[in-house]
């Protein structure tokens, strides 16, 4: 080969480094671990010293407002987290529930929890990440040891409370590196929402749990260096809700005001479901409507739209919402918690702490809001799958992520058209570089070829060549 056919393939070589995808998205996607430490409030990194939630902002990326969905309890949630949809979507609309279609109901602390029936209105992340080819791992997130559309996680652990925090991070670092090793991990923990509830976020007590949070926080990523993970893996952290401070003055007895004869009691304050009795239904809200200045009573189809909570046969006919720090009851002969969440999602005091570092992400970024449904689509491109359609939007956060650095105007996503606008790079570079590369051939052919008789001149000139001197 001649010195200058030589310079003309470093030249194919470079306009293809040029116009490819990076190696990380076309070949290579990166690994992603989501962890979630339940009822983590978005403020308690500012609350006590917190160096590996700093040290995580400071090598990654830091949203200070994550507004989660409606409504703010944990099965909800976790499941908005992995599927991008809000509950009237995804169909966890509560911790309890009652579906009249099923006849069925359901608690997060009973057995149908494992019936997948709850749970296929929607498709989990780790459901969608193996039918592209790879493989997921979950340890203890809602949901994920059920077998949904006729499948499991790649590998799981089934739900035990009692398994330490380390276990799982040390089980899920294996799957990581395991000789059929995952892509992609969800890892959940109880506190510090156990906690929260027993003490009340606001008692001096709490310092001490948010102060271990930290310290796992730090177990995780040591054991991640150890393993060399910690440069290779992209980590989230975050949580499904916050929490607020209750009190004994502020409690609603709903005795006081209507029969338990006419209704039957679905969920937990703050948001109780009521389902009247048949032919009750009007006695029933006429009866709650204006009981108690400290509750609002919707009927169903009534819910305000921002909620993004009515359209689904679990979500009662008629609900009932108490305002922030209020408690709800039927009688107070029960036990009385000193923390709770489940309010409205705008609040601050119901909203996550979030936080990731990794190749994916941006280091040292501080972006002021995002949703958690937006999560879904940010972990598709990170993974490299295309999402299901969704509520989230993926241009809302792809300012996290170190290929963009300036955001661009947020456009409404139309979830059920999803876009392919990530292939026309790609697509246009690749067509450029086979143009280019069939010139290239085509020209270097002509010339190991022995020369033809001119019978044209026209014909014989070297368009390649003139068209390099242009």
């Amino acid at each position: 080969m001649t010195v200058l056919s030589m310079r003309k393939m470093y030249v194919l070589s470079g306009l293809l480094a040029l116009l490819l995808p990076p190696l990380s998205h076309q070949e290579e996607h990166h690994k992603l671990l989501l962890v979630s430490f339940d009822g983590f409030r978005w403020d308690y990194v500012n609350r006590v010293p917190t160096p590996n939630f700093r040290a995580m902002m400071d090598e990654g990326v830091q949203v200070e407002r994550v507004e989660n969905t409606y409504i703010t309890k944990t099965f909800p949630n976790h499941y908005t987290l992995v599927t991008g949809l809000h509950a009237e979507s995804h169909g966890i609309v509560a911790n309890e529930m009652y579906d009249p279609v099923l006849n069925r109901s359901f608690s997060m602390e009973g057995p149908e929890v494992y019936n997948s029936r709850w749970w296929e209105e929607a498709v989990p992340l780790w459901v969608t990440n193996q039918n592209s080819g790879q493989r997921s791992g979950a340890a203890m997130w809602p949901g994920s040891d059920v077998s949904i559309r006729g499948i499991y996680p790649t590998r799981y652990m089934p739900y035990n409370a009692s398994v330490p925090f380390e276990m799982r991070v040390e089980k899920l670092i294996n799957w990581f590196l395991g000789p059929e090793e995952i892509n992609f991990g969800v890892l959940y923990w109880e506190e510090p929402d156990e906690s929260g509830h027993n003490l009340g976020p606001e008692s001096p007590l709490m310092d001490v749990v948010i102060e271990d949070i930290d310290v796992k926080l730090g177990f995780l990523r040591d054991k991640l260096k150890k393993a060399g993970l910690y440069d290779k893996i992209n980590l989230i952290v975050t949580s499904d809700h916050g929490m607020t401070q209750l009190s004994h003055d502020k409690v609603i007895e709903l005795d006081a005001y209507v029969s338990r004869d006419l209704y039957t009691w679905i969920d937990k304050s703050p948001v109780v479901g009521i389902l009247p009795k048949e032919g009750k239904f009007d006695e029933v809200y006429n009866l709650l409507e204006n009981a108690n200045p400290n509750m609002v009573v919707y009927k169903r189809e009534d819910i305000p739209d921002h909620f993004h909570y009515k359209h689904n046969v679990r979500i009662m006919p008629i609900i009932i919402e108490v305002k922030e720090g209020w408690t709800i009851v039927q009688n107070k002969t029960g036990s009385f918690m000193l923390g709770n969440h489940g309010y409205d999602n705008h609040l601050p005091s119901m909203h996550p702490v979030f936080v990731a570092r990794g190749p994916s992400f941006r280091t040292g970024y501080t972006k002021a809001s995002m949703r958690s449904v937006d999560l879904y689509p940010l972990m598709c491109s990170v993974l490299g799958i295309q999402p299901l359609p969704n509520n989230g939007s993926q241009m809302s956060v792809r300012d996290l992520l170190v290929e963009t650095f300036t955001p661009g105007p947020v456009l409404p996503s139309v979830p059920e058209e999803p876009s392919y606008t990530w292939a026309v790079g790609p697509v246009l570079g690749s067509c450029l570089v086979l143009g280019f590369l069939i010139m290239f051939v085509k020209q270097v052919t002509q010339r190991q070829l022995p020369p033809l008789p001119l019978t044209n001149r026209e014909i014989s000139q070297p368009l390649l060549q003139d068209e390099l001197r242009l």
